[in-house]
């Protein structure tokens, strides 16, 4: 027992020096409960608070934010004096980043008490399950459950709270899970945390709820290096692009090439930036829908539409383009395909009704003129009322003649129930980059707008896309079908905790993006899909 205890210091050690290493992007999104809802039971959300950031660990828990494009003097005024007189509790991004530490100078021995539980599994890692206390009443100690997998004794997963808090300055009980991306590399990826019973003076009880999410470990920087080092062989005869049958271009073919240079130009900074996903599965799927909605109205675009994913938790879409845009978040909370459609349609109405590229952007020095940290005000994707409407009866007529023109129904009641909400989650539905969703896509349903007794009207953040850390990588959860579905059981965009398959990553350098096969989304339509 004393052996393995100190196998795990050492090695907490270890990963904080390895972690010291990175600068990942931080996400945190929390939900609260207001002081007029007696029931604890209920989650219901009534205000939110939503920040992004690059963290910098080489110089500790140090978290710089990416300032939103209508943040400003008189945003932080109405901020500051809003707690001042106590009408919210300030929830701070960096108390969110310390969970992913246990004790930011590593569990030592005479500090801590560790306590064998048993053995565990999570996913396919082994665990070894402790319970740790503080050895003396000090303010900022963990105390809590680890779980150490039992190869190199890495704390994987932990769950608990830091003892001592106050009620001015109060630290939530949290639950924090590090991810394998490659040998001994084992980094903070996802953190929950949740308080439904502190007491603050003169604020009553507030109850909260959040994710925080770390990713773009490795983004942007291994496949140009790999590149360099790369031996290439050069041919004796010089080396010809055959892929245009004719070398000349037509005029209107020029533009369109310079058009999707800049396009292309955009969407390749922001995945450089991490913001955007590399092609993978879940591009796959949006491909899918939108050759569906181009066979049944006889479209050819040339070149082709493609699909790509932001990877925030706000609830955007929008197009750059040739190239329709949805978050993460959007597609979390879809309840099934024809919702997706529905979104991609209104995308897809952009570009036929009258596609707009901000052709200034095919120049490369538009690219590298604006700091990463200026990223959301520099580039600005939203659109005009009239354009947004002439879209809207574009996409009402693709989805008439789509597959999908009879299953519309659960998109009207998830736009509805949006609609509800958006008063109570306002920062999840404020875009960054691109146009809100509350705009009806102007669907229609062939019965009522009023879900089933079982029917899930939205489903909660995380409900379908899982991100791999390291690469940025995303998959579509392969869940197993839920039973009976009761009120609670619902959450429509709702945070919910996190339960992490683990896996190791075998022997060699950390895993690089690898496509796997391309699952269906949970609905009765057949998808098409394209080679």
């Amino acid at each position: 027992m004393g052996q393995i205890v100190t196998k795990i210091i050492e090695r907490e050690h270890q990963e904080i020096d390895t972690i010291r290493k990175y600068s990942p992007l931080v996400e945190t999104y929390v939900q609260k409960v207001s002081n007029n809802k007696p029931d604890e039971t209920s989650w219901e959300p009534d205000g939110d608070r939503y920040f992004i950031g690059r963290a910098d660990f080489s110089k500790g828990l140090k978290l710089e934010p990416i300032e939103a494009r209508k943040d400003g003097r008189l945003h932080q005024t109405f901020a500051d004096v809003n707690r001042f007189f106590g009408i919210g509790i300030d929830y701070l991004p960096k108390g969110f980043l310390q969970m992913i530490y246990p004790d930011t100078n590593g569990l030592d021995k005479p500090a801590y008490n560790f306590a064998y539980v048993r053995r565990e599994f999570l996913g396919e890692v082994r665990t070894l399950v402790f319970d740790v206390t503080p050895s003396k009443a000090e303010k900022g100690r963990f105390i809590g459950r680890i779980w150490v997998e039992d190869e190199a004794f890495t704390i994987v997963r932990f769950n608990g709270t830091f003892a001592g808090n106050g009620d001015s300055f109060r630290k939530f009980h949290f639950e924090s899970w590090r991810v394998n991306s490659g040998p001994n590399l084992w980094l903070p990826a996802f953190v929950y945390s949740e308080e439904n019973s502190p007491k603050y003076l003169m604020r009553g009880a507030v109850w909260s709820k959040a994710q925080t999410r770390l990713w773009g470990y490795n983004v942007g920087k291994s496949a140009e290096e790999e590149e360099l080092s790369r031996v290439l062989i050069e041919s004796s005869t010089p080396v010809i692009d055959n892929s245009e049958q004719s070398t000349d271009r037509s005029p209107v073919q020029q533009k369109r090439a310079w058009d999707m240079q800049a396009q292309d130009n955009v969407v390749e900074r922001l995945q450089r930036e991490g913001l955007i996903a590399p092609r993978g599965e879940v591009d796959k799927i949006l491909d899918t829908v939108v050759n569906n909605l181009e066979v049944t109205n006889n479209l050819n675009f040339d070149p082709d539409i493609r699909c790509r994913v932001l990877l925030t938790s706000t609830m955007e879409s929008f197009n750059v383009g040739r190239t329709i845009i949805l978050s993460r978040g959007l597609i979390d909370v879809l309840p099934d395909e024809a919702s997706l459609a529905a979104m991609i349609a209104k995308e897809l109405g952009h570009i036929v009704v009258g596609e707009k590229t901000a052709s200034g952007f095919a120049f490369y020095d538009w690219m590298i003129r604006f700091d990463e940290l200026k990223t959301f005000k520099h580039l600005d994707f939203n659109r005009s009322e009239d354009d947004d409407a002439k879209a809207s009866a574009k996409a009402s007529e693709l989805l008439s003649n789509s597959p999908y023109k009879g299953q519309l129904q659960t998109a009207e009641i998830f736009i509805a129930e949006l609609q509800k909400r958006s008063k109570e989650i306002p920062n999840l539905i404020s875009p960054r980059l691109g146009a809100a969703i509350l705009v009806k896509p102007s669907v229609s349903a062939d019965t009522e707008d009023k879900p089933g007794a079982n029917q899930l009207v939205a489903m909660p953040l995380g409900g379908r896309v899982k991100m791999d850390p390291w690469d940025d990588t995303l998959d579509m959860l392969k869940s197993k079908p839920l039973g009976t579905i009761t009120e609670r059981d619902k959450m429509p965009f709702e945070v919910a905790p996190f339960d992490i398959y683990l896996t190791r990553v075998g022997g060699g350098p950390p895993k690089t993006s690898d496509n796997q096969a391309t699952p269906q989304l949970e609905s009765g339509v057949q998808e098409r899909h394209a080679e």
